[in-house]
C-alpha cells in the first residue's frame, strides 16, 4: 500500500511538472512578433524621396532569407502593381524588380520571408518619387501569424523535446547498463513512445509550417503550399529527420527485443542519434548565429546531454529502481551516477555559451524576455543541480543500493522540475534573442532633410544631407506643376541662422542636368537655418522658394 501511495505522488509530480511545463509554452510566445531576422538596410530608403523612379527595390536583413511566393509586393500610388518578375534573394539580400515608367508619388513595398532560423519576418516601407502623397494600402497585413498556430509551434517543440528523452537516454541505458534478467517491455514501450512523440512533432512542424509562412490558418494548407516548405531547408531538414528516424527504428528492434543487438548495430545507431539531433539546431536560432557552426555544434551538445540525462532519470525511477536488486544496483548506480555528472557538467557548459551568444550583454539578459527566460531557465536548474546532488549523495553513501524508494523519491522530484525546463525551453526557442534587436537597432537611418516648396508655376524639391554640422550636400530637383522634370538655366542658393547672428552663406550651386542641381554648403552651428534658392528658367523669369531646416 506504502508502494502504491508513494507511486501515485511520483506520478502526480511529474504530471504536475509536465502541466507546468505546458502551460509555460502556452504563455511563452505570446508576444505578437516572433520573427528572428531584423530589416537592417533598404533602397530606397524607407521614407525617402527619389527624384527618378527606380528600376528595382532592394531590402537588407540581419540574416540570411527565404522568399515566401506570392508575399512580396510593390504598391504603385494608385494601388496598382509596380512590381514585375519573380524576386530573387542573395543571402540577406532581397531584390525586387520593378516596371519601368512609374509614376509620382508614395509607393508600398510589403514583404514576408523566412529568416535563417525558420521564423517567418513580415513588414512594409514606403518611399516616394518626385514628391511624397498618400501611400497605398496592401489588401493583406504580411505581418500577422494565426493565434492557434502561434501557440501550437512550441507545444510540437515541446513535444519533440520530450520525446527526445522518451528516446535517447533510455535506448543507451538499455544499451549499456540494462541487467540481462530483467523484461525490456517497459523500456521498449518508453522508448517507442518517444519515437511516435519525434516522429509527430516533426510532421507537425512540417504541417504547421505552412499557415505559420504564409500567414493563414490551419485549415488553409494546400498541397502546393507544402510542397514549398518541403523544398525549402526547414522542409529538407525535417525530412532528414523523418529519414533518420525510419533507419534508427529498424536498428532498434534488436536491442528492444534483446535478441543479440551487435557493436556495429549500436555504433550506428550512434551515428543517427548525432544525425539527428544536430537537426534541431539546424531549423533554429544557432543557424542565424554570430558564429553559426559554433553555436549548432553547442546546442547539438545541449539537447544531447539532455536527452541522456533526463533520459536516464526515467529508466531510473521508472524501472531500475523498481526492479532491479542489490547487487544490480551496486553495479549500476555508480556508472550511472557519472554519466549524470558528465551530462550535466555538459548542459551547464553548453548553456553558458548559448547565452552568451544570444545574449551577449547584462542589458540583454536583463530587459528581454528572452533574457529574463534565460533567468527563469537557470533558477530551475539550480534547483534541479541541488535535487541531483542529494541523489548523487544517496548513491555514493550505498544507501539507495540498499533502499532505493528515498532515490526514487529524489528522481521523482528532478523530473518534475525538468518538465517545467523543458516548457520554458520550447517558449524560449521562439522568442527572438537580444542580438536580433541590437541587429535591429542598426537600421540605416537617414538624417536627410526633404522638403518641397511650391509656387503657381514650379514644385521644388530640396534634399539636405547630413543635416548636421559641418559639411552638407544640398540636392536640388525642379518640376512643373503637373510634375514633368522643369528646365532651369540658372541656380543661386543662400542659407542663414538669424538667432545666432549668422547672415546669408552663398551656397555653390552647379546644374548636373536641365532639372537637378547639386552643391556643398560647411555649416558652422546647430540651429533652424533659413535656406533661400532663386531658379531662373528663362532670361526674365525667375522663382525664389524659401525653406527652414533643423541641422543638428
Amino acid at each position: 500500500m506504502a508502494r502504491m501511495t508513494f507511486d501515485c505522488r511520483r506520478l502526480l509530480a511529474g504530471g504536475f511538472g509536465l502541466l507546468i511545463g505546458l502551460f509555460l509554452v502556452l504563455l511563452g510566445p505570446a508576444a505578437p512578433a516572433s520573427a528572428h531576422a531584423a530589416l537592417v538596410a533598404t533602397d530606397p530608403g524607407n521614407g525617402t524621396i527619389v527624384p527618378d523612379a527606380p528600376n528595382k527595390v532592394t531590402l537588407t536583413f540581419s540574416e540570411s532569407v527565404q522568399i515566401v511566393t506570392g508575399k512580396i509586393q510593390v504598391l504603385a500610388p494608385d494601388g496598382s502593381r509596380a512590381d514585375q518578375g519573380e524576386p530573387t534573394v542573395n543571402g540577406a539580400m532581397l531584390t525586387i524588380p520593378l516596371r519601368s515608367g512609374g509614376g509620382r508619388g508614395t509607393y508600398l513595398v510589403s514583404f514576408r520571408v523566412i529568416s535563417a532560423d525558420s521564423h517567418p519576418v513580415g513588414g512594409s516601407i514606403t518611399y516616394s518619387v518626385g514628391a511624397a502623397s498618400a501611400p497605398p494600402t496592401a489588401a493583406v497585413d504580411d505581418t500577422k501569424v494565426d493565434p492557434v498556430v502561434r501557440a501550437l509551434i512550441p507545444v510540437g517543440k515541446y513535444l519533440g523535446y520530450a520525446g527526445l528523452v522518451l528516446l535517447v537516454g533510455p535506448a543507451l541505458v538499455l544499451a549499456l547498463l540494462w541487467p540481462h534478467r530483467l523484461s525490456r517491455r517497459g523500456p521498449s514501450r518508453v522508448i517507442w513512445t518517444g519515437m511516435g512523440l519525434v516522429t509527430f512533432s516533426t510532421l507537425m512542424a512540417i504541417w504547421l509550417q505552412v499557415p505559420y509562412s504564409l500567414g493563414t490558418g490551419l485549415s488553409d494548407v494546400r498541397v502546393g503550399d507544402l510542397r514549398d516548405v518541403l523544398g525549402s531547408t526547414f522542409g529538407a531538414v525535417m525530412l532528414v529527420r523523418l529519414g533518420v528516424l525510419c533507419a534508427a527504428a529498424m536498428l532498434l528492434r534488436p536491442l528492444l527485443k534483446g535478441s543479440g543487438e551487435s557493436r556495429t548495430d549500436l555504433a550506428l545507431l550512434g551515428v543517427l542519434g548525432v544525425a539527428a539531433l544536430a537537426t534541431w539546431p539546424l531549423t533554429g536560432h544557432p543557424t542565424a548565429s554570430p558564429v553559426a557552426g559554433v553555436s549548432v555544434v553547442i546546442d547539438a551538445i545541449h539537447l544531447a546531454a539532455m536527452s541522456v540525462w533526463l533520459g536516464g532519470l526515467v529508466m531510473l525511477v521508472g524501472f531500475l529502481l523498481r526492479q532491479a536488486n542489490e547487487r544490480e544496483l551496486a553495479a549500476i548506480l555508480p556508472i550511472w551516477s557519472r554519466w549524470a555528472a558528465t551530462a550535466v557538467s555538459a548542459l551547464i557548459l553548453a548553456g553558458v555559451i548559448q547565452a552568451l551568444i544570444e545574449v551577449s550583454t547584462l542589458d540583454g539578459l536583463v530587459n528581454s524576455t528572452y533574457g529574463r527566460l534565460i533567468l527563469v531557465k537557470v533558477a530551475l536548474a539550480a534547483c534541479v543541480l541541488g535535487v541531483a546532488w542529494w541523489s548523487r549523495r544517496l548513491v555514493r553513501s550505498k544507501q539507495a543500493e540498499t533502499e532505493p524508494r528515498g532515490l526514487r523519491r529524489v528522481v521523482g522530484v528532478e523530473l518534475a522540475i525538468t518538465a517545467v525546463v523543458l516548457g520554458v525551453t520550447a517558449a524560449l526557442v521562439q522568442i527572438a534573442p537580444p542580438r536580433t534587436a541590437e541587429a535591429a537597432s542598426t537600421v540605416d537611418t537617414t538624417s536627410t532633410v526633404s522638403q518641397t516648396l511650391t509656387s503657381s508655376t514650379m514644385a521644388l524639391r530640396v534634399d539636405i544631407f547630413p543635416a548636421t554640422v559641418g559639411n552638407n550636400s544640398i540636392h536640388l530637383y525642379a518640376y512643373t506643376p503637373d510634375n514633368k522634370p522643369l528646365t532651369v538655366v540658372e541656380w543661386t542658393g543662400t542659407a542663414a541662422l538669424a538667432s545666432k547672428g549668422i547672415e546669408p552663406i552663398a551656397i555653390p550651386l552647379l546644374r548636373i542636368t536641365d532639372f537637378h542641381a547639386v552643391g556643398d554648403i560647411a555649416l558652422p552651428s546647430a540651429g533652424q537655418w533659413t535656406f533661400k534658392f532663386t531658379a531662373r528658367t528663362s532670361d526674365i523669369d525667375e522663382q525664389t522658394l524659401t525653406m527652414t531646416a533643423n541641422i543638428s
